[in-house]
């Protein structure tokens, strides 16, 4: 994998321990913790009664947003307020916490079953467990957990998984008097013997960076704020560079560098990204040669280096940024090889010398194709492993330094493998992820050279779990313009197709952010309970190729959620749910889904939970001094320009809101969300309460103390999981 650190931070916005950013991580973790599924035959279901409770009626303050001549007037604009004023505005804390009481209202009869529910599912997870350790640098790097602790102890073996245990940090005890902790970006120096790291003790992703000597244990005075996190070191063993981040819009906008013992405020920018719709990073190469700045949007990268000898140099441009060309580099001993969609939409492999770096020296080593989208490139001394995706699923492919190559092949209908941890340049091991809908998370190491492998670990659940209980299939959807949508299912033995089923519809689709499936132990707590859980690849995701994201995207936006309303007309067509117990799940980005799909096809959900939704589209797209909004132009579009204007205001959620009867809903927020800002969904709520004719009922949770990703703690989130479930058990009847 090129740049170990940058091209998980650009491409999946994930990077060590640190929780995904962006509107995708949300949808990932949103994705782990609700797949669902079956529902017991022969049982007679009947929503509860809910509690006579008046909502919350928020105050009309009219405000009016003149856009291209076209006037709308926001009744509840206002809601901006804390994101603006901060602490002091507390007509907004007031009414989020007025939806706080009434939700808690509304689902007091499941309070008890809630709690059940969290202790059933906290019952699965093995509380003292260790990770598969890493070798790297001479050293076994591995985190581990104990009994009753919420976080982690980071920690080390020198050369042998025998040696003695070095705790690097104990984040148990670091995060003690926090409500929210999360530390992130651990990095050792090449000479091991200092560790940077990231705090974030907000959850607004503003992370203070720490050195800690590893000799001595002391914290040194470098603390760093408001940054990504994350460094790389020069090979001096005292300098790094780091992403510094704007306070107010929380963009990554300059790489700086820092030399140990200096004051942070002199430290240098060494590079200033001038495009707000690009991201940014900084890291080392897997062969400790090079640094590399990468900037990186939806449509154009541009990549910078040094040699990590010689951290005083200047940065040079590795190949001028171009429109609608994006890549990736990789060092290897005698030539960078380079991914790039350059002619080529499914990406392709590419090579050039060292010496000789733009696009005219680079050669073709694997060529582009129609049917198969290359999407990542993990480089050893002597093998280069590539992550191709076709027909949906990923498959791992070997090429050896002689051309030839081989394919490392998985059994099951529908599931999920990607490239491990792998930061030894020189190994002939790869260490790789798999997992399904009913096999837990596994992690195997492969011999490149003899092609065996071994498992090393899988999540054990506790309490006792069999695969062969629970059924999996990939069936396909027809759009309304006739492509195929694939949509992962997974229910319990003894399931009938007979249409009386509930079912959970998940999505997402968007930023080309892939809804791989995965298993996850609290899905266990609605498969035995009844629901058929239903994954839809729609459009806007990139499964099914690059072109698959870009038809779902802009100016062709709407074709994500016209395919998630035609996966849910499927399954009730194929009798694997009605009209009366189809449900839909989406978080962030898939909140818009949830949003769209509501206004477009309400009749067609007795559900829908949204969580922390990106519905408030023009509004935020018109706000640059909202975290992420500039960055996202290239997604959703720019509504300066008319056409875009006119286009969002179609579908966006929050304008689209009609006099007419909605799904039941449960949608949450955090407070200090930056990602999407907790005004968005609040608004909307508020909105549809005062304009909707049913008695449905519309819940809105805010978390007020956390932000995108929940809550830090490893068992935490649980509780709102809990909250999902029951909220969906209540609109079934199911009360244990």
């Amino acid at each position: 994998m090129t740049i170990e650190l940058i091209n998980y931070f650009i491409k999946l916005q994930l990077i060590l321990n640190q929780t995904a950013m962006k509107r995708i991580l949300t949808g990932l973790i949103l994705l782990s913790a609700i797949m669902a599924c079956n529902h017991p035959q022969n049982k007679e279901m009947k929503a509860i009664k809910w509690p006579d409770a008046k909502a919350p009626v928020a105050e009309i303050i009219p405000h009016k947003r003149v856009v291209h001549g076209d006037t709308v007037v926001d009744n509840y604009y206002w809601m901006i307020d804390y994101f603006k004023k901060g602490p002091d505005s507390t007509k907004v804390v007031n009414y989020l916490k007025a939806e706080n009481a009434y939700l808690d209202t509304m689902m007091k009869s499941t309070e008890k079953f809630q709690s059940d529910l969290f202790k059933e599912m906290k019952g699965r997870i093995k509380e003292k467990d260790e990770s598969v350790p890493v070798f790297r640098n001479g050293y076994y790097y591995y985190s581990r957990t104990e009994d009753g602790q919420q976080y982690f102890k980071y920690c080390r073996k020198k050369g042998s998984l025998s040696a003695t245990e070095e705790i690097l940090l104990d984040v148990d005890q670091l995060a003690k008097g926090h409500s929210y902790y999360s530390a992130t970006g651990f990095s050792v120096s090449p000479d091991n013997k200092l560790l940077a790291f990231g705090v974030d003790q907000v959850s607004r992703r503003q992370y203070t960076i720490n050195i800690k000597n590893l000799e001595t244990g002391e914290l040194l005075k470098d603390a760093i704020t408001n940054t990504e996190g994350l460094v790389a070191w020069a090979n001096d063993n005292k300098t790094f560079f780091y992403t510094s981040k704007n306070p107010v819009t929380l963009l990554s906008e300059k790489i700086k560098k820092h030399v140990l013992g200096t004051d942070a405020k002199t430290d240098a920018v060494v590079y200033d990204e001038k495009d707000n719709t690009n991201y940014i990073g900084v890291g080392k190469s897997k062969n400790g040669r090079y640094i590399f700045i990468a900037s990186q949007g939806t449509l154009t990268a541009e990549y910078k280096m040094i040699d990590a000898d010689h951290p005083e140099s200047p940065f040079k441009v590795f190949a001028a940024r171009s429109k609608d060309v994006l890549y990736d580099v990789m060092p290897v001993d005698d030539k960078f090889l380079i991914l790039t969609n350059w002619k080529a939409k499914n990406f392709r492999l590419m090579e050039c010398p060292l010496d000789k770096t733009e696009k005219e020296n680079w050669k073709e080593v694997i060529p582009h194709r129609a049917d198969v989208l290359l999407e990542s490139v993990e480089e050893f001394k002597d093998f280069t492993v590539l992550s191709e995706r076709k027909n949906g699923l990923t498959e791992l492919r070997v090429l050896k330094k002689d051309k030839s190559d081989y394919y490392i092949k998985f059994d099951e209908p529908v599931y999920d493998a990607g490239v491990g941890a792998n930061p030894e340049y020189n190994s002939t091991t790869l260490r790789y992820n798999y997992t399904s809908l009913t096999t837990p998370s596994s992690v195997y190491d492969y011999n490149l050279i003899g092609k065996d492998q071994k498992l090393m670990k899988q999540q054990e659940v506790l309490g006792g779990y069999n695969p062969k209980d629970y059924i999996t299939e990939r069936v396909f959807a027809t759009a309304k313009d006739g492509t195929k949508v694939p949509i992962a299912l997974v229910y319990k033995k003894g399931f009938e197709k007979n249409g009386e089923s509930p079912l959970l519809l998940y999505g997402y689709g968007s930023y080309g952010s892939n809804s791989d499936v995965y298993f996850s132990s609290p899905r266990l707590s609605l498969l035995n309970r009844g629901f058929v859980f239903a994954i839809a690849n729609i459009r806007g995701g990139q499964e099914m190729g690059r072109q698959w994201y870009e038809d779902g995207k802009l100016m062709k936006k709407k074709n994500t959620f016209t395919d998630f309303i035609a996966a849910g007309e499927y399954l009730i067509d194929q009798k694997y749910t009605s009209k009366g117990h189809l449900y839909g799940h989406g978080g962030s980005a898939g909140g818009l889904l949830m949003g769209a799909v509501a206004n477009m096809a309400p009749n067609l959900w007795n559900g829908l939970i949204a969580d922390v939704p990106f519905v408030d589209v023009v509004n935020t797209m018109l706000d640059e001094s909202i975290p992420l909004t500039t960055n996202e132009f290239d997604e959703w579009g720019n509504p300066k320009q008319k056409a875009a204007y006119d286009y969002m205001k179609s579908y966006s959620p929050y304008e689209n809101i009609e006099k007419k009867a909605y799904p039941n809903m449960l949608v949450t927020t955090g407070l200090h969300d930056s990602q999407v800002q907790y005004f968005e969904p609040a608004k909307w709520v508020a909105k549809l309460r005062a304009t909707k004719t049913d008695k449905n009922v519309l819940l809105l949770k805010t978390n007020m103390e956390f932000g995108h990703g929940g809550a830090s703690g490893r068992f935490d989130y649980l509780k709102d999981v809990a909250l999902r479930w029951a909220f969906l058990f209540s609109l079934e009847g199911i009360t244990k």
